[in-house]
């Protein structure tokens, strides 16, 4: 099993280039980053505000490919990761220029993790309505895989729409930069994963068991090979118990949450957690 690390990075944390070097230097896979444009004032306290994580989370968080691009430059070899970026909230012509070059530059390094979004008044900020905000997300990742991965791309969707067309560079990966969906598990999310990604970013990781028969059950009603969907828990924390849990139930892969501060503090939390690396490099998957 592999490990990697979440942080919510703000303005007033070390640098997202301090942390990667950090998170590699001590062995770890990953580096996940997520993602708020903003903080309406009228969502001030956010309902998924959870313990370790404070509001300027929200209201100062760094822009996750722009810090990824710092973390990759000062990295060789831990992907890297959005947890989660807001697909709906871009420009999908941007989105797929931005992530394709973040793929090329970083030697196919990007695991792209995207959300549908729980606060209404910043996806409608973004001209988002709300109610299809998920709709908006298919058809963006959609139109970013045909960017990705054909010589002459064009779409013609309800959100997006543009003819035969050139956008280089491409990414590494094909015939899209890894896409996983996260959320909880409803029977849509579910759905999404298992017909439109190459995997599932639970948020903690509970109820994994109950969930993953029917993630299965779908890839294959899609005529996908349900051993070929990752399921990374996600923003997870680190016990022993779970990461065996997690090893049993299939799960190679999993995120541990770390409250962002300055590098001292950061290094310090990163320390504690890598007696952990050898202990899950030995867990079995069933």
């Amino acid at each position: 099993m592999q490990l990697g690390i979440t942080a919510a990075l703000t303005d007033r944390d070390l640098s997202p280039a301090a942390l990667a070097t950090a998170v590699e230097e001590l062995g770890f896979a990953s580096l996940w980053l997520p993602e708020h444009t903003h903080l309406p004032l009228r969502e001030d306290v956010p309902p998924a505000l959870v313990e370790g994580v404070r509001l300027d989370d929200y209201r100062r968080c760094l822009d996750p490919l722009v810090a990824l691009a710092s973390a990759g430059a000062a990295t060789r070899r831990i992907g890297l990761g959005t947890g989660v970026l807001l697909a709906a909230q871009h420009d999908p012509i941007l989105l797929a220029k931005q992530v394709a070059t973040l793929d090329h530059l970083s030697g196919g390094r990007v695991s792209l993790g995207v959300g549908y979004g729980w606060n209404r008044a910043e996806a409608e900020d973004h001209g988002v309505e709300f109610a299809r905000r998920r709709a908006v997300v298919h058809e963006h990742l959609a139109a970013a895989e045909a960017l990705w991965s054909a010589e002459q791309a064009e779409f013609h969707g309800e959100f997006v729409e543009f003819g035969p067309t050139w956008s280089w560079p491409k990414p590494v990966q094909q015939p899209r930069v890894r896409t996983l969906i996260g959320g909880a598990a409803g029977e849509a999310v579910l759905r999404a994963v298992a017909t439109r990604a190459d995997g599932w970013i639970p948020i903690g990781g509970s109820g994994l068991a109950r969930a993953l028969p029917r993630l299965r059950e779908l890839a294959a009603e899609a005529g996908r090979d349900p051993s070929a969907l990752c399921v990374v828990p996600f923003g997870t924390i680190a016990e022993k118990g779970k990461l065996a849990h997690f090893a049993g139930l299939g799960v190679t892969e999993v995120v541990l949450r770390i409250r962002a501060g300055d590098e001292a503090g950061v290094r310090a939390q990163l320390e504690s957690l890598a007696p952990l690396l050898p202990f899950a490099a030995t867990l079995e998957q069933s």
